[in-house]
This record gives C-alpha cells, structure tokens and sequence, in this order.
C-alpha cells in the first residue's frame, strides 16, 4: 500500500508487457509497477486479473485508470476504434471496460488510422499526444522506431499522415530466422560499417534483397566479423527506410522517439542526410501523454 492514495492510474499496455503508474492530478508519480503479461499472452478475461496484480495496492475508493497500447486492439481487452487522420492525438473520446472490482474505472485510448495508403498505430499516438503537449507549436515529423517504425507526420496539434516500416520486425525475422543468423549472432557493433551500409542502402534502395544475402557470402569468403555483419544488416534495413521516408523527413524538423540505442542508429542515419533530429525521452513522453488524456476525461465528466 502506497502512503499516499493516486487521484488515477496511468497504463501503457503492450504486447508483450505491461506498465502502471499511480498518479496524483498534479502529476506526481507515487508508485509504478509491471509485468511480462502483455495483450499477447492474455485471453480477454485475464486483462483484469492481471491489471489488478499490478494495481490492487492503489485501490481504495472506485479509480480512474487510463490505458493506452495494445490493450485496445480487436485481440485485446476490448477493441476501442481508431480516430482517422487528421486528428489530435487524442480527441477526448475514450471505450470504457466493463469490470468485475467496482473499484476500477478502465477507459482505454483509441489508436490512430489512415485511409490511404491505409496504416494504423497503437501506442504511439500516446507518445505523439505527450510530444505535442510539451511542444504545441511542433510543426514536423515524429519518427518512432521499433519493430514497426512510424514517421508521422505533425501539424497544428494535429497528426496529418503517417507511415509504418517493418524494419525492425525485417531486423528480427533475418538475424534470428534466416540464413543471415550464422553471420550476426551476438551483439557486437561496428560504427563505421553501419554508417557505410546506410550510405549505400540510401544511394541503391533497388539492390538491398542482393546486398543482404553478400552479407553470408562476405561472411563465408572473407571472413566478415559478426560485428561487421550485425551492423551492416541493420544499416541497410534502416538505410533503406530513410530513403523510403524521405518525403517526410526532407527539410523538417524531426523528433525520434523511442528507446534510447535504436532512436541513436537513427538519429545517426539521418545526421548523415544532413538532418538534426532530437531525442526527447520516449518514457516521460507516454506518461505525459496518458496525463493529457486524463486531463481532457476529468474535463468533459465533470
């Protein structure tokens, strides 16, 4: 039991885990907690009881609990529709969950869709919807990697477009998948293969299916370093990105928000555009956003 009671909970639910944070209005962070129980181990009558193994300590009277993420997908707790772009980040709307313990009040947070070329997201738009509350007169790109990297497009508080990359799920299947294992395995890194492989993934994005596979015959014929071959893989996945995205990054100002090493090979890629992209911290940044949400719930119940 926390000494002091949250005004609300905070939850950002993945797919493979889970965070909570207890929160007072002011936002003040009185207590956080998690788990590996994220949507894509959990059938829809486990959501709560896993929520309540996080949360039960901070429960006294019925508590408001916001939850973006995965957790809102059809395979989730229950399926909250997108908002199609353009739009805020988040409108003010919310899909409510029927729960057992009264004392929860679970309102989970719509993710984002676009028509054409259709693409939607989940969870991001949290982080985009703390980015723009930090920053109201952002007007750019937010790029956020991760398994399915988005670039989104921000203007007038508004998300505009957007666009979804499956470098790093590509990054995930080729290293641990394919034939390219035997040549990356580990973690080992080189700096000036990974800059040398973005250089010529953006200069030939036509050869990359031929430059993967010369990456098991460097390896078998003149005996390229895991090092070398881990880092040339991901430069030319990532290399081949920023040349896909280059409408939305060409002479804008750009956040990356994400996980510190991948927002870094990234923000690197772009630095050799001749970009000057930020990294503000992606974890204060799903909080804030989870908060602005709440903020605007209070707002239009009362």
């Amino acid at each position: 039991m926390t000494s002091e009671q949250p005004d609300w909970i905070a939850v950002d639910w993945g797919t493979s885990h889970v965070r909570a944070w207890a929160m007072t209005n002011a936002g003040k962070i009185i207590a956080e907690n998690g788990s590996a129980k994220g949507m894509g181990s959990l059938a829809k009558d486990e959501f709560e009881p896993a929520l309540l193994e996080l949360v039960e300590p901070w429960l006294s009277a019925q508590t408001t609990v916001v939850a973006c993420g995965m957790v809102g997908a059809r395979q989730g707790w229950k399926e909250a529709p997108y908002a199609e772009v353009p739009c805020l980040p988040f409108d003010g709307k919310t899909t409510k969950v029927e729960t057992h313990d009264s004392r929860l009040d679970v309102h989970l947070l719509s993710g984002l869709s676009q028509m054409k070329p259709a693409d939607v997201m989940r969870g991001e738009e949290t982080q985009i919807a703390g980015f723009i509350a930090a920053e109201p007169d952002f007007d750019g790109v937010v790029c956020l990697p991760g398994t399915h990297t988005k670039w989104a497009r921000i203007s007038a508080k508004e998300v505009v477009s957007f666009q979804t990359f499956m470098s790093g799920e590509l990054f995930a299947c080729l290293s641990n998948h394919s034939v390219l294992r035997h040549s990356v395995a580990g973690k080992a890194w080189n700096d000036e293969t990974f800059e040398t492989a973005i250089n010529d993934a953006i200069s030939h994005p036509e050869k990359l299916a031929g430059r993967l596979f010369s990456l098991r015959a460097d390896s078998l014929l003149h005996d390229l370093g895991n090092a070398e071959a881990r880092a040339r893989l991901s430069g030319l996945l990532i290399g081949a990105e920023i040349a896909a995205a280059r409408p939305y990054w060409l002479g804008m100002d750009i956040a990356i928000i994400g996980a510190d090493t991948l927002s870094g090979l990234y923000s690197r890629a772009l630095e050799l555009q001749g970009c000057a992209p930020r990294c503000p911290d992606a974890e204060n940044l799903t909080l804030a956003g989870l908060a602005a949400a709440y903020l605007t719930l209070k707002e239009t119940s009362s």
